[in-house]
């Protein structure tokens, strides 16, 4: 509610300095009462390659009840212009409220410059009335540019032009690829995504190919790769790289965690096998498929082109008596000491959740659990290593509006509850990522956490990347980054690009995607 007040009081300001700059040129004999207001916000995303639509802009006019329909036959617009030849086409559709939609396209336009017209047909009644501006990039777009789009004059049908208002806004957006999409390769949904950085440059994403619907475990799931050599600009066909089950034994792997180790160049993948209905609240005491949902492991040796099978490593972490133990999905680790961990999290004998750690200290010929767990009633979680040894696991929080956090000295044997521990970092009760990367923040390279989720107490939407330039002590306001606002699923995964750049995957609503982010664009 609070961001609906502060905007409507920001739009009443708005409204009445547009009535009185409008009032002061007006023709001798019309009033305001007979004024038209157009109006025009950015929405808060990026424009994806692969997406039939990433809106822009929003248009409101309105017309007051002393004027009939009015028709309008231009639009004028503006493109900055490293971003003209990435663009196929805009699109302009009209929508009943402020949400976009794509139910009514009133034209299109694909003869683009940097100053150009987009002809229509529109006509609105007194009142107000919701245009949209959406873009679609073009096969070969580059996707580390940004876009930026503006609306400066609607023209009617007599030939007058009613110049727009613009909020402030962002109008530069990030532009970045769907990964994976909605139908691809006959799939319903793509979910849970994990990406690494590998020494080669090479970026290799993983998730869950959830073929039937989007219901997590038990079902037929696979775990899926993409890759991409060239920092995210394309990417790979699909691979599946885990598989074990069918279509017709409710069996299937999912919930991947990732990570490279550049001391063997092994990448390896962490997922959670359900032989049929053992994942979560299937699961129970045991170590055997039949029992319990299993801790898998694949790597692959050769930059993500092949991958052995997977392998299970339950017997060697889960204690017996619990129900079940995972990993956490997103990614993990190598410590400065070459130590491999994985975030985990299980449910004990009494059926409570707790976040954790797996670590191999051989370079995985063997597996531990860390001694205990962090905190109860936490699960899917992330781990850095903050300073030499130490390890901090920022921790999904049953209990709902914070994300909770801990440290331990010595691999989870004993944990400690960090001072920003569930009142700081804001979360919805959902998955977030959780990495440390040497990039340069302005004054030369620099340790730096970075923590993406919903940035909301409830609901998923809001994706947003944070900064902390202290070790996770403070997570100043002014280091973020809005990357996206709309609804979605609300997982994501962070992984260092170059030492100015971040890359990020997250879902969308059953689709993935993936977007470059200029670090000075979220450390100021």
């Amino acid at each position: 509610m609070k961001k609906i007040a502060i905007g409507y009081g920001f739009f009443c300001c708005l409204w009445a300095s547009t009535l009185a700059c409008t009032k002061n040129n007006l023709p001798s004999g019309i009033s305001v009462k007979d004024t038209v207001t157009v109006r025009s916000i950015a929405s808060s995303n990026p424009v994806l390659k692969g997406l039939a639509a990433n809106p822009l802009i929003r248009l409101t006019i309105d017309v007051p009840a002393t004027i009939s329909n009015k028709k309008y036959q231009r639009i004028h617009c503006n493109i900055n212009a490293a971003s003209v030849g990435d663009i196929q086409k805009i699109d302009v559709y009209q929508t009943g409220n402020t949400a976009f939609a794509t139910d009514n396209l009133l034209t299109s336009c694909s003869q683009l410059s940097s100053s150009f017209d987009i002809p229509v047909n529109l006509t609105v009644q007194p009142g107000v009335s919701f245009i949209w501006l959406s873009a679609v990039l073009k096969d070969g777009a580059a996707v580390n540019k940004k876009i930026e789009v503006h609306c400066t004059q609607l023209t009617d049908d007599a030939g007058n032009a009613s110049s727009v208002v613009e909020t402030i806004s962002p109008f530069a957006k990030l532009s970045g690829f769907a990964v994976r999409r909605a139908g691809d390769d006959g799939v319903n949904t793509f979910r849970i995504p994990g990406i690494i950085t590998t020494d080669k440059g090479t970026l290799i994403a993983v998730y869950d190919i959830r073929y039937n619907n989007s219901a997590d475990l038990p079902g037929y799931i696979n775990i899926g790769m993409s890759r991409s050599t060239d920092s995210g600009r394309t990417w790979q066909s699909m691979k599946v790289i885990m598989s074990m089950g069918g279509p017709n034994d409710n069996s299937g792997i999912g919930d991947p965690c990732i990570l490279f180790d550049a001391q063997t160049k092994k990448i390896w993948v962490a997922a959670l096998w359900s032989k049929g209905n053992h994942s979560i609240a299937g699961s129970g005491p045991g170590l055997l498929p039949e029992q319990t949902g299993q801790f898998m492991l694949a790597n692959s040796s050769d930059d993500g082109l092949t991958w052995l099978t997977p392998t299970s490593i339950t017997p060697q972490v889960k204690d017996p008596a619990w129900k079940i133990m995972f990993q956490g999905p997103g990614s993990g680790i190598v410590m400065q000491n070459g130590t491999i961990v994985f975030p985990a999290q299980y449910w004990d004998a009494s059926g409570i959740p707790y976040s954790s750690i797996v670590y191999s200290n051989d370079k995985g010929l063997s597996w531990k659990r860390g001694g205990s767990g962090a905190k109860s009633n936490t699960t899917e979680c992330q781990v850095v290593e903050t300073t030499a040894g130490n390890l901090m696991l920022n921790m999904r929080d049953n209990r709902g509006s914070f994300r909770s956090v801990a440290t331990t000295a010595n691999m989870g044997d004993a944990w400690q509850e960090h001072i920003t521990s569930y009142n700081t970092l804001t979360d919805p009760v959902c998955q977030g990522s959780f990495i440390k990367a040497r990039v340069n923040t302005g004054n030369g390279l620099q340790d730096v956490l970075f923590f993406s989720n919903p940035n909301t107490s409830s609901g998923r939407y809001n994706i947003t990347v944070k900064a902390s330039l202290d070790m996770g002590q403070t997570w100043l306001p002014v280091n973020q980054l809005l990357i996206d606002e709309r609804n979605c699923y609300g997982y994501s995964s962070l992984t260092k690009i170059d030492d100015n750049t971040i890359g990020l995957l997250y879902e969308g609503v059953k689709e993935i995607y993936f977007v470059q982010i200029p670090v000075k664009d979220i450390i100021k």
